[in-house]
């Protein structure tokens, strides 16, 4: 990339990001009771195909033959695109059955994990796994003339990072059971997650029994700052700027949010507060390589985001040290050691791989179309 183009790149980058935002994608549970299962039959009357959650509304007649409109809220128009469905693929006056949880708040809405529609039996608006599938046989690590491994597309076709191994966080080697949104399975196994200080269990406790539903991305749309951007289900691009030796991360989470990795030897710098090389919610990130690992230190994070799926605290004294590998083409390598003596007694480490998917663009995901 020459310096015109990287300087285009920074230009749009710092536009956007002043609608700043990011994935309102909530834990299912934290709006929707899961020991409340429900099933409704009724006619739908329209389809808000938006971000963050598709939402599609229907007539249900009672016993005493009265109407009322439910609401049924299903994925994101990204998961929903890749899986093959569309706006047209429901319209108003289909017949439809809708199976799912009830919300939490008692209004006339549930979360649809099987929609049907009535005239064909066909099941419609599902999430379709779409992971790309691993060649029989590895395929090269991309390289730059220097050596140096390429951390972003090898060819102009394009490409990403998706897919994470795990979209959760805990420490090496606990053994703690907790949904794809970090949601605990038994309470009790909270110490185990990490080296917590206790105030900080106390409120991770906490978040958990509200069902995650403080999540900052949900309620205001912050940014998925520090290690959480790597556990998304949009993905993760880098875009290497070698002629301003620095890495762009663009974040599919939301809103065309990123962070600057430098490799100019500055020092480790800037406020909490933000500055123009600190976005606030990622921090201060200078990073150097080791042999073909790409080493990256951080700092400078604000407390205003949760930094991972299932709310884990953390305060302003966070820093981490990330590794980024990429033993072929088709993985990722990303090993995290988190030190926080705010929030944590020691500092401790996690890692996971993430999937290239490549000849597509990085997904484009606004949390402000409708808030569910």
């Amino acid at each position: 990339m020459n310096a015109s183009a990287a300087a285009r790149i920074g230009a749009l980058l710092a536009a956007t990001l002043v609608a700043c935002g990011a994935a309102a994608h909530h834990a299912i549970t934290a709006k929707f009771d899961d020991t409340k299962p429900l099933s409704l039959a009724g006619i739908v009357t329209s389809v808000d195909w938006r971000n963050p959650h598709v939402h599609v509304f229907f007539n249900v007649t009672k016993p005493d033959r009265s109407v009322d409109n439910w609401a049924v809220e299903l994925e994101s128009t990204v998961l929903l695109k890749k899986s093959g469905w569309s706006r047209a693929t429901l319209a108003p006056g289909d017949a439809i059955k809708v199976d799912g949880i009830a919300a939490r708040d008692g209004t006339r809405q549930l979360w649809g994990s099987n929609v049907t529609q009535t005239a064909t039996s066909k099941r419609v608006l599902n999430v379709i796994e779409t992971a790309p599938k691993p060649p029989a046989v590895a395929r090269p690590t991309p390289r730059w003339p220097d050596g140096t491994p390429q951390l972003g597309a090898p060819t102009t076709a394009g490409g990403y990072w998706a897919y994470p191994t795990s979209s959760v966080l805990m420490q090496a080697g606990a053994k703690v059971s907790m949904n794809g949104d970090g949601l605990l399975a038994k309470l009790a196994d909270a110490p185990q997650v990490a080296p917590f200080q206790s105030w900080a269990l106390g409120l991770y406790q906490h978040r958990q029994q509200r069902h995650l539903a403080d999540d900052p991305s949900f309620l205001n749309c912050k940014p998925p700052g520090a290690v959480r951007q790597f556990q998304q289900p949009y993905g993760v691009q880098f875009v290497e700027d070698r002629a301003n030796k620095r890495i762009f991360v663009l974040i599919g989470s939301g809103n065309r949010n990123y962070r600057i990795i430098y490799l100019d030897g500055r020092a480790r710098q800037g406020q909490v507060q933000g500055d123009d090389d600190n976005p606030l919610y990622y921090g201060r990130a200078v990073g150097h390589f080791e042999g073909d690992t790409l080493v990256v230190e951080t700092s400078g994070f604000n407390e205003d985001f949760w930094f991972s799926n299932g709310g884990l605290p953390h305060t302003d004294k966070l820093s981490l040290v990330e590794r980024f590998s990429r033993p072929n083409l088709d993985t990722l390598r990303y090993e995290v050691t988190i030190n926080d003596p705010g929030a944590y007694t020691k500092p401790w480490s996690s890692g996971w791989e993430l999937k290239w998917v490549g000849g597509e663009e990085l997904p484009v995901y606004f949390c402000q179309d409708n808030r569910s």
